[in-house]
């Protein structure tokens, strides 16, 4: 009971916290007050009495800190679909970037070409249920209050790039290259935070340096930043060379970098110091760089990266004929052979979301496993497989050096990002455990990293890097985005092997001062809006 000469109704009030700020500052006690989605921070004991709450929730001295930042998130399509978003929300996410990798699903001329676009990555990023929009501003709007966490987008280079030159492998011509920045600024101006590239993933892959200090050029000038998977071929002129070219981009056109899913890749390839090197080489310079990366030794991503860029050179139709033609199929064969990883590939890409019922036994095997299974050639199985499939594979597989993992985690230029896919039955186990592993392993468990530093990685920091100036940080005036977690038993049991299990300890998430996770169990709220630049 109020006892206050003016009493007012308050949102929401956590009590008996022990508060992480976000701002890597140790914890506090205090009290949070909610009113209109609106914090204000008090510390210490409060008086109960003194307020009256919608919903009062009491702590019991566990961590209250910001609900986490994704800045690496699939889940542009599939939240449209399951918009309650349990693997993701009960991890403590409370706002996601989309439109990473080069692979955003706006703007485009025709709903045709959003559908073949669709098509094209369905083994990363899966169907939405109606995909009726075709700007920027009519994807966003489709976020508004009906989802249960916040999306902020980012502009992916490949739909810039086939609005303005198409589906084919070509240099941009200058008046293109026009015509793309001219797709940048209504984008920007529609919402969009910046440029992200996936240069291993036609058509933006097709994009010379050239292309993308220009378009970054237009980039930096509206204010937004540069989020990049970078280009892997250029490793035959050398380790560092991808992440050497995003940083030459970033330092001839004034533009931010951020480099994603940033680590060793394999034991012998390079050194974590070398790659760390760069990152602090280039802001000793004066160029701004940061990185995520997430904490699992697993990559994953849509089968189809495997297949060489001239079968995609044309879009998912040109894919699905190479996939059928004999005399492209032993081209295929030849190039992919020719690879010194190949065998590798197919012993360490473990495939997963088959929806036809004769390919779920393949679920979670590897290629060379499937291939034995269908007394098949590895690449002529998966080529079969992609072929019943409709290209909507997805793998998981090695490619992370694991030993040196925590220097990157723990770096202060790094932020977590889980890259997460979102459906079939054996997803990357970060899918389901990407932010409560760093809690309950690298914080608690082997100390790579204090709480406080942790809570800055997946709160402040990706909010800074995106340009969030009232989220991140439990601080009066900012947005209610909270998580409670218990520091003392929160963890995850998804492994590779057994991915789908929800996290422990994190009993509390708060989007926008509504509880979509309460004890542990989805309210099936959906309080999550679209977060947009300048707005």
């Amino acid at each position: 009971m109020c006892t206050a000469i003016i009493c007012h109704m308050l949102q929401l009030l956590i009590h008996n916290a022990r508060i992480i700020d976000g701002t890597g500052s140790p914890w506090f006690r205090g009290a949070l007050l909610v009113d209109n989605n609106t914090l204000t921070i008090k510390r210490g004991e409060i008086n109960l009495d003194d307020y009256e709450a919608e919903k009062a929730i009491d702590a019991n001295d566990n961590v209250v800190c910001p609900g986490f930042v994704d800045l690496h998130s699939h889940a542009g399509l599939t939240i449209l679909g399951e918009p309650h978003h349990d693997p993701k929300v009960r991890q403590g996410v409370t706002t996601e970037l989309v439109g990473i990798d080069g692979i955003s699903h706006a703007p485009f001329k025709s709903r045709e070409e959003l559908e073949r676009y669709i098509w094209m990555d369905a083994g990363l990023n899966w169907y939405p249920p109606d995909p009726n929009w075709l700007t920027t501003q009519e994807l966003l709007n489709k976020y508004d209050g009906t989802v249960a966490v916040n999306i902020a987008c980012i502009l992916g280079n490949s739909p810039v790039r086939i609005w303005s030159t198409g589906w084919n492998d070509k240099p941009a011509t200058k008046a293109e290259i026009e015509n793309m920045k001219a797709v940048i600024r209504e984008s920007m101006e529609e919402g969009a935070w910046g440029l992200s590239t996936g240069l291993d993933y036609p058509p933006g892959a097709y994009a010379s340096t050239e292309e993308l200090i220009a378009l970054s050029e237009q980039t930096a000038v509206m204010g937004g930043f540069y989020h990049t998977h970078t280009r892997a071929s250029l490793k035959a002129k050398g380790t560092y060379a991808p992440w050497q070219e995003a940083i030459e981009i970033g330092r001839k056109s004034g533009i931010p970098i951020h480099l994603t899913h940033f680590r060793q890749p394999r034991q012998g390839e390079g050194s974590h110091n070398g790659y760390l090197g760069l990152v602090e080489d280039a802001r000793t310079e004066g160029i701004d760089v940061t990185f995520d990366c997430y904490p699992y030794p697993f990559s994953g991503t849509s089968v189809t990266i495997q297949l060489p860029f001239w079968a995609k050179d044309g879009g998912p139709e040109r894919i699905m004929a190479a996939l059928a033609d004999p005399g492209d199929r032993k081209k295929m064969k030849r190039d992919m052979n020719s690879r010194s990883d190949i065998q590798d590939t197919w012993r360490e890409r473990w495939l997963h979301n088959f929806r036809q019922p004769q390919n779920e036994k393949y679920d979670g095997k590897s290629i060379s496993h499937i291939a034995e299974m269908r007394e098949q050639d590895p690449a002529d199985a998966l080529f079969d497989l992609l072929l019943e499939e409709r290209l909507g594979i997805s793998e998981v597989g090695t490619g992370t050096n694991a030993h040196t993992l925590p220097e990157f985690v723990s770096h202060p230029y790094g932020m977590i990002a889980s890259d997460a896919i979102l459906f079939g039955e054996y997803p990357n186990p970060r899918t389901y455990g990407c932010f409560p592993v760093v809690l309950a392993e690298f914080v608690r468990a082997e100390k790579h990293l204090r709480l406080p530093e942790a809570v800055r990685k997946m709160t402040s920091f990706p909010a800074q890097r995106l340009g969030l100036s009232d989220r991140g940080v439990l601080r009066d005036g900012f947005r209610a985005d909270i998580v409670i977690f218990n520091p003392d038993t929160v963890r995850t049991d998804a492994t590779k092997d057994d991915p789908k299990h929800y996290p422990v300890g994190i009993d509390y998430v708060i989007v926008n001062g509504e509880v979509v996770i309460e004890k542990g169990t989805n309210t099936g709220a959906t309080p999550g809006r679209a977060l947009r630049r300048g707005h």
